[in-house]
């Protein structure tokens, strides 16, 4: 009973993160943690940061991705079952695809008729500076762990993501390699988990 209890959890927050996520997967990722480390403590920030590592790493779409494995760890740690971890990646990736699904075919049915609506272009340009503020958020996130008491942010660094210097010069040759060197990303992450096993 307690299980069908968690997958319906999972499974009506996934709905509403999908339901209310505009900006693709990176956007999504601030929503998730939200719910998933704070409002339901299921996992920890560091298992978070982990998982959007392997989002990244693994084919298809970052936050159905971390959808998939936040399911799989959450009914694994409650159960220790690893059939009930698969249902839970389920439960979570539909769920997440649902809303998204319904509005997209919403959309195709009804894009040509107001896309030359000043509203339709006014409710645009106001979504692009919150679809970049999510993205930020989700960055910030994977670094920072933020308590909010009423308005005022309490922000540590989380020492578990980020353990020493290392990990930082790894960060910034990944970045330099990306932003100023366009090196190939596959190449970016196969001389990360290179360094990682040498270093580590």
């Amino acid at each position: 009973m307690e299980t069908l209890v968690l997958l319906g959890q999972l499974a009506w927050t996934f709905f509403i993160i999908g339901a209310f996520t505009i900006g693709g997967g990176y956007a999504m990722l601030s929503l998730i943690q939200n719910q998933v480390v704070v409002e339901h403590p299921w996992i920890s920030e560091t298992a978070f940061t982990d998982i959007v590592a392997v989002s990244q790493m693994t084919p298809g779409p970052v936050g159905i991705n971390s959808a998939t494995y936040v399911g799989y760890d959450v009914l694994m740690n409650a159960t220790g079952s690893h059939l009930l971890g698969i249902c839970g990646s389920l439960t979570a990736t539909i769920a997440l695809m649902i809303p998204s699904f319904i509005i997209m075919l919403l959309i195709v049915k009804f894009y040509f008729q107001f896309r030359s609506s000043r509203l339709y272009a006014g409710t645009m340009d106001w979504l692009k500076p919150c679809v970049a503020g999510l993205i930020g958020a989700a960055a910030i996130i994977l670094v920072l762990k933020t308590t909010w008491t009423g308005y005022t942010p309490t922000v540590q660094v989380v020492a578990d993501n980020f353990p020493d210097w290392k990990s930082w010069v790894l960060l910034g040759g990944a970045f330099a390699a990306s932003y100023w060197g366009k090196v190939n990303p596959i190449y970016v992450i196969l001389a990360g988990a290179v360094l990682g096993i040498l270093l580590y």
